[in-house]
């Protein structure tokens, strides 16, 4: 393997949001057997900028899915976004569904309610605040991300299945936790991320191996030679993969690394 794309949360890091010594020093492990790695997350690209130091990152950054690629300066390398038209009625689907919802437009994170669902600890998690807005009438440009927020499973799950079917291939919608449904453009999607990467590497798709836990994970999955799921995923993702690690909460990112890339 020439590289291993990793996703974030349920992944490379723990339950706590936590980046444990194990998993800097497979990374680093990495780095001295020449294999590069870089990191994709439904977060937007400064919501990462906190790995960039302890794991030596100089690829590529691909927040909300891909929607947002930057450098490790946060210099915009490539960016897609929803189309204008569809914010509104997006928004309006989304909350058909009882889901809070959440905008990112350009830089800013808009939220209705500060104590919202999962508000606060994005926040911590992210290391920003959100802008509270009355309303996300008129927000229609430069929209990156649309996210549904529900601790009632179900409806995330059913909220994505509608907008797959309301909006078919004008979005991407696919759940980045249990409780987030992720709206982007779409072409931002983690396989689109893998293409990217093999591009500016001038690497096949095949001499990249890719690991992550959620649904939003499979289409990296089908573009990459080695694919891994954290034994923290569901059946369906596990399905979808060559190698499934331990969880994410039991070093199985610092273990697929030393077991599926490294073979040590």
């Amino acid at each position: 393997m020439k590289l291993l794309l990793s996703d974030v949360d349920g992944t490379l890091v723990t339950s706590e949001k936590i980046l444990t010594n194990r998993s800097i020093e497979a990374v680093d492990q990495l780095h001295r057997a020449g294999v590069l790695f870089a990191v994709t997350s439904g977060r937007p690209p400064r919501g990462m900028a906190m790995l960039i130091d302890p794991l030596s990152i100089t690829t590529p950054l691909a927040g909300f899915n891909g929607g947002l690629v930057v450098d490790a300066q946060m210099e915009v390398l490539e960016e897609r976004t929803i189309p204008e038209e569809l914010v509104a009625p997006i928004v309006t689907l989304l909350e058909s569904f009882r889901l809070s919802v959440w905008v990112y437009q350009g830089s800013d994170w808009l939220v209705l309610d500060r104590d919202g669902p999962h508000v606060r600890h994005e926040a911590w998690t992210c290391g920003f605040d959100p802008t509270v807005v009355a309303t996300f009438d008129g927000v229609t440009g430069n929209v990156a991300k649309i996210v549904g927020v529900s601790d009632d499973h179900e409806h995330v799950q059913d909220a994505s299945a509608a907008a797959k079917e309301q909006f078919g291939k004008e979005v991407s919608a696919a759940r980045s936790q249990l409780y987030y449904l992720d709206v982007t453009h779409p072409r931002a999607n983690k396989g689109s991320v893998v293409r990217y990467l093999a591009r500016t590497y001038d690497v096949h798709e095949d001499e990249i191996a890719t690991i992550g836990d959620m649904p939003n994970d499979v289409l990296m999955f089908a573009h990459s030679g080695v694919s891994i799921a954290m034994g923290n995923a569901d059946v369906q993702v596990h399905r979808a993969a060559r190698h499934v690690t331990t969880s994410n909460d039991d070093e199985g990112f610092a273990i697929a690394v030393e077991r599926f890339i490294l073979g040590i």
